[in-house]
C-alpha cells in the first residue's frame, strides 16, 4: 500500500513538473518613471492641478473676505440684508465646492486629463509586457510596483530592464 502511494505521488509530481508554469515580475512604476513621455504627461498634470488649486484657493479667499466684511457690518444691517449676505456667502461656498468637485472629483477634469495623457502610455507599456511574455513563453508576469503583491521575488526573474529595452528607454 505504501508503494502504491509512493508511485502515485511520483506520477502526480512528474505530471505537475511537466506542466510547470513560468513566472516573472516587472516594476511598472520604474518603467513609467523612466519614460520621458510619462514624465512630460505627469508634469502637465501637476501644472494643471496646481493652477486649479490656486484658482480654488483664490475663490476661498474671496469667501473669507465676504464673511469678514459681513461680520464687520452685521450689526448695522437689517434682517433682510443680513439674510441676503448670508445666502450669498453660502451660495458662493457651494459654487466653489462644485468647482472643486468638477476639477478634482472622481469624474473630474483632472481625472479626464490623466486618462487622456497617461492611458496611452500605460497601454503601450502593458502591450510591451504582453508581447515580451508571449515571445519568451512566460505564463505570468506580476507587477511588483506600487501594488507590491509579492512577498518574495528572485531578482533573477526581474524582467524590468528587458521591457525598458523593448520600449527603447534603457
Amino acid at each position: 500500500m505504501k508503494q502504491f502511494f509512493l508511485i502515485l505521488s511520483l506520477v502526480v509530481l512528474t505530471g505537475l513538473s511537466a506542466h510547470a508554469q513560468r513566472f516573472a515580475f516587472v516594476d511598472v512604476d520604474r518603467i513609467l518613471n523612466t519614460d520621458p513621455e510619462y514624465a512630460t504627461a505627469q508634469a502637465q498634470l501637476d501644472q494643471l492641478a496646481a493652477k486649479w488649486k490656486q484658482e480654488i484657493s483664490a475663490e476661498y479667499t474671496k469667501i473669507d473676505d465676504m464673511y469678514r466684511k459681513y461680520q464687520a457690518e452685521q450689526v448695522l444691517l437689517s434682517e433682510t440684508v443680513r439674510q441676503q449676505r448670508e445666502d450669498e456667502i453660502v451660495n458662493k461656498e457651494k459654487e466653489v465646492r462644485e468647482l472643486q468637485k468638477k476639477r478634482f472629483g472622481p469624474e473630474g477634469d483632472l481625472f479626464k486629463q490623466r486618462q487622456e495623457l497617461v492611458q496611452p502610455i500605460q497601454e503601450r507599456v502593458y502591450n510591451a509586457i504582453q508581447g515580451y511574455a508571449e515571445d519568451r513563453g512566460f505564463d505570468f508576469i506580476f507587477n511588483r510596483g506600487s501594488g507590491a503583491e509579492l512577498l518574495y521575488a528572485n531578482p533573477e526573474m526581474d524582467r524590468t530592464d528587458d521591457i525598458l529595452k523593448r520600449l527603447g528607454l534603457n
